[in-house]
């Protein structure tokens, strides 16, 4: 018998620990199938791996064939550890048996039970009174014996699972048998859910996930209530995971005042490069619509078929180019106001292309004003690009979208910024091909060619100098049938532009040495620039050739930037810009020079006022302003104000304000935007008569209960635009939402549980 109470390695240890040792080894694993953090232990042992085993003692019964471990066993492999009272393995008959205090570790995934016993050839065995935890879902499984009946399936008697913390949970479900498929779903039957130690459903069989991938099963179903638009409305999801690459949902949808609804999500990824998503809707609404304070809307006579169709793909080929699809289409204009309440574009929108295929760019509710199908194709050199896109526009403004222009093709060549046979001028350019559609009104070809030459000067630490000169040829060619008095079928322009900017920062650190705020850095950034556009007869230019407008103007700014040098309390530094306002206006020369005839035609160059304000004098406080001032009436044109305070706790308001005037406003348009320095044109655009507030409110009551409130109100017409209630109450594995909403067209009622680890459901 030899003594090991000290942790020795591999090659240290006895014959009998050898036996073992590679008897025990395969255990390790138990729970690999379950979690990927034990792959690794599968592996073949080898010597440049360092195993370490204590124990009291380790014997060997020659008579018996017996290897036993006693005493405080501990095996540690590659982070995974197996500990136990005493360990034995029976050579003959191949079976290991662990007693006493017996945990698996691997990682964060833990097996606990009072004895383990299991084959050391087909890995299969048992754990009695066990316990099992999986971090990744932090999912909790015990059971009188928990079972390892396959190669990855487990079964467990006397079963619960659970995602809570704590020997009391606040909520688990119970069976007498489960069955738990791993990397897929759990399955039991007779099965109690529990709330707290009271049972409140009982279910004849129940599918949970209980996975690392993917695996075909029913999700959880979506329950709501819409009192004007949809009624009683209930949607079960069923997943399908056809292959390695491929996977599909299909939704089935119940409203009662509408029918039934039936949706379909495909989603593929040929490799890393290449991927997408399929969505299809289909309805025969049913609803009655008459209403008569909407005079753009067609009455609903009942049976309309009611539809929506997206596909997403992109595919990156390896020469530095892709392809990318955003199709979009829907039956009828009115497709998201009658679903705004919820639909597939709401519960996948997502800003970013960070996650690949939950990627709704557009905002599917009622204020979407159109909707854009694209197709494009983008090849990307050291200095060049080339795009070409295809673009259907669909516009919910319009009782049809007959005249609205579409663009198939648009073939855009850029080449960035690079210097002229090394000298210190540069050169870019853009050169574009255009096909405008539209069934009616005027429609054609269109050609631009737009080269801009820059030299930057810089004088040392204190201003940069930079002068422009634009070239713009263009020519379009008609090939509509309608007859246009005076517009000829063809034609062309060239005009140029000269511009330059003028810019300078100067700037000095204050030392505050306080506890939090070390020194503050006020920088100001005063800029000017000037453009100059001859006049150019562009009366026969059809319509879908953009004007360019004379143009002699001077706008001119500056931006003042506060910048604190911050102080954490772990020692390191930060820096924050607590506020940035920037004024800025334009002056034109031509409106300054103007002949004015009488009084009534007062001669008005300067521009309107643009002022940007953002201020965030404490992580907690933020405030921003973007405001336009007239000059030539004294009043504002726009005023937009949003306020946000918070604390600690999470208690937060949020205060919004919108306001414009109607009548015409100074717009700067960077319509010759290439790369780096862009020449500004100004031109006016109409402002459209507005006064909103908004306001939201979260209150944290205690550490788990939480209140929200919402209104959006448009002051103009006395209108509320949305009013909502919520009330969300959370612990560490649960939370129940209760929210009420109220617009123009539906009251809404809705009340959510999620069961961290298992989903949401709720009506």
């Amino acid at each position: 018998m030899r003594k090991a109470r000290e942790p020795v390695t591999i090659a240290a240890l006895s014959l009998p620990g050898m036996m073992i040792l590679r008897a025990i080894l395969p255990w390790l694993c138990f729970l690999s199938v379950l979690s990927p953090a034990f792959a690794p232990a599968m592996e073949p042992l080898r010597g440049d791996k360092p195993v370490m085993i204590e124990a009291d003692s380790i014997a060997y019964d020659e008579e018996r064939d017996v290897v036993t471990a006693s005493g405080g066993v501990v095996i540690r492999y590659e982070g995974n550890t197996l500990a136990a009272d005493t360990v034995a393995l029976d050579r003959k008959t191949n079976i290991a048996t662990a007693e006493g205090n017996v945990v698996l570790r691997s990682e964060k995934d833990v097996i606990e039970g009072e004895r383990a016993v299991f084959n050391t050839q087909d890995r299969r065995g048992v754990v009695y009174q066990g316990k099992m935890f999986l971090a990744e879902n932090h999912f909790y499984l015990e059971g009188s014996t928990i079972e390892k009946v396959g190669a990855e399936s487990y079964r467990a008697t006397d079963a619960a699972v659970t995602t809570c913390d704590g020997d009391a949970p606040d909520w688990r479900i119970r069976s007498s048998e489960m069955d738990v498929t791993v990397d897929g779903y759990g399955t039991l039957k007779h099965g109690r859910f529990y709330a707290g130690g009271v049972p409140v459903l009982y279910v004849p069989y129940f599918l949970f996930p209980a996975k690392t991938t993917r695996q075909s099963g029913f999700l959880l179903p979506r329950f709501a209530y819409s009192m004007k638009n949809s009624g009683l409305d209930l949607e079960v999801p069923f997943y399908w995971a056809i292959s390695e690459d491929t996977d599909a949902t299909f939704f089935q949808r119940y409203m009662e005042k509408r029918g039934f609804k039936e949706g379909m999500e495909f989603r593929y990824a040929a490799s890393e490069k290449s991927f997408g998503t399929f969505y299809a809707d289909y309805l025969k609404d049913r609803k009655q619509f008459d209403d008569p304070d909407d005079d753009i809307r067609p009455d609903w006579q009942g049976g309309e078929n009611r539809w929506s169709l997206y596909w997403n793909h992109q595919t990156t080929f390896p020469d530095n180019s892709y392809l990318r699809a955003d199709i979009r289409k829907v039956s009828d204009r009115w497709y998201f106001r009658d679903f705004t309440g919820w639909n597939y574009y709401l519960d996948h929108y997502a800003t970013d292309d960070r996650r690949k295929f939950d990627r709704v760019s557009f905002l599917g509710d009622e204020t979407l004003a159109s909707l854009d199908s694209t197709v494009r194709f983008v090849r990307n050199w050291d200095f060049y690009n080339l795009t070409v896109l295809g673009q259907f526009t669909d516009n919910f403004a319009t009782l049809n979208n007959d005249a609205t222009l579409q663009r198939y093709p648009e073939i855009t060549l850029t080449g960035t910024k690079r210097p002229i046979f090394g000298g210190p001028a540069y050169l870019e350019f853009t050169t574009a091909y255009d096909y405008f559609y539209r069934t009616e009104g005027q429609k054609g070809h269109f050609y631009d060619l737009q080269p801009i030459v820059s030299l930057p000067l810089t004088f040392g630490d204190y201003a940069q100098f930079t002068p422009q000169f634009l070239l713009k040829g263009s020519g379009w060619s008609r090939d509509d049938q309608a007859s246009v008095a005076g517009l000829s079928r063809q034609g062309d322009r060239a005009l140029y532009s000269l511009g330059a900017t003028l810019s300078s920062e100067v700037h000095r650190i204050f030392s505050v040495g306080g506890k939090t705020v070390d020194k503050i850095r006020h920088g100001i950034r005063p800029e000017i620039s000037y453009i100059y556009t001859p006049y150019e007869f562009q009366g026969d230019a059809p319509d879908f050739v953009t004007q360019v407008f004379e143009q002699h103007t001077v706008t001119y700014g500056v931006i003042n930037t506060l910048m604190a040098k911050l102080k954490e309390p772990n020692g390191k530094t930060s820096y924050r810009e607590f506020l940035r306002f920037k004024l800025s206006q334009s002056f034109d020369i031509r409106e300054s020079r103007r002949n004015v005839q009488n009084q009534e035609q007062e001669k008005r160059p300067f521009s309107d006022v643009d002022l940007e304000l953002d201020l965030l004098p404490h992580p907690q406080v933020s405030f921003s302003a973007r405001n336009k001032y007239s000059v030539n009436s004294g009043d504002w044109k726009q005023t937009n104000y949003d306020l946000g305070l918070s604390d600690k706790r999470g208690d937060s308001v949020t205060l919004g304000y919108r306001y414009a005037k109607s009548g015409d406003t100074t717009i700067p348009g960077y319509l010759y935007a290439v790369s780096g320095n862009t020449m500004v044109l100004n031109y006016r655009a109409p402002l459209t008569p507005l006064q909103e507030v908004n306001l939201a409110l979260k209150a944290v009551i205690t550490e788990r209960l939480e209140a929200n409130y919402i209104i959006r109100e448009n002051r103009l017409d006395n209108q509320v635009v949305e009013e909502s209630y919520g009330v969300r109450y959370k612990k560490q594995c649960w939370s129940a939402d209760i929210a009420y909403v109220n617009t123009p067209n539906d009251r809404r009622f809705t009340i959510m549980f999620v069961l961290y680890g298992l989903g949401k459901a709720g009506f």
